[in-house]
């Protein structure tokens, strides 16, 4: 069985290597394939994926570079397309969440009992870097609308930690290019009926300083995105 960890980047030359040195360093019983989706990092980032060979030899890495800047979306559904996976993961190339749960995230698809995980950062007791209270409270409201519009109960809608078997989530026709996705993604598998779990992990949020990107724009196209794909599409 292959693993197939979908990772859109975008200026991350900071803290790319690490990701990647992270991603390969969880054991699995599993084959595993790395496909980084570049959405036109500017910062440097590109340059640093030829020494990937060197750095990583005889891992299973590869590259797709965007030509120009499209959003989050938009890398995830170059990245789908393109995995050859029985299992998908997303994983951002920040350092918020860590691959060391890739286990737990795993585990309810390879016992048989799910088709979808969510890695919430709202259940559990894993450590959590205390940070933006209105990011908190905004997550919170976007779970909760999403949920009213799909009939789940999930703590967590926005988290990056997604883990899909491949037969359900490559044939969804995803649009959103943005952070949108997120809504979009969960009331198509809803709408599919497929068995959903979640499972708690931990979280090292990052400041804007540090490189966080999302902000309340996308916020507020989140709320537009719940109703229409939970209304009309």
């Amino acid at each position: 069985m292959l693993l197939s960890i979908i990772m859109p980047v975008y200026n991350e030359k900071e803290t790319l290597f690490e990701i990647i040195g992270r991603v390969l360093a969880v054991r699995l019983d599993l084959d595993r394939e790395l496909v980084i989706v570049d959405d036109f990092s500017k910062d440097g980032t590109r340059e640093l994926y030829g020494q990937l060979d060197t750095r990583f030899p005889n891992a299973r890495i590869r590259v797709i570079r965007h030509e120009k800047n499209q959003g989050k979306g938009a890398a995830l559904r170059t990245g789908f397309a393109a995995a050859e996976g029985d299992i998908l993961l997303v994983q951002d190339a920040d350092l918020e969440y860590d691959p060391a749960e890739y286990p737990k995230l795993l585990g309810p698809i390879l016992d048989g009992r799910a088709d979808v995980v969510y890695g919430s950062r709202f259940v559990g007791g894993d450590a959590h870097r205390v940070l933006y209270y209105w990011h908190y409270v905004g997550n919170r409201f976007l779970t909760t609308l999403s949920n009213m519009f799909t009939n789940l109960n999930l703590t967590d809608m926005e988290t990056c930690y997604k883990v899909f078997k491949s037969d359900v989530i490559k044939p969804i026709k995803l649009n959103s290019n943005r952070f949108g996705v997120e809504p979009e993604m969960t009331a198509k598998i809803a709408r599919g009926r497929w068995r959903i779990y979640e499972v708690g992990i931990s979280y090292s949020g990052r400041s804007y300083e540090e490189g966080k990107k999302i902000t309340w724009r996308d916020g507020v196209k989140a709320i537009f995105c719940i109703v229409r794909y939970g209304l009309f599409e």
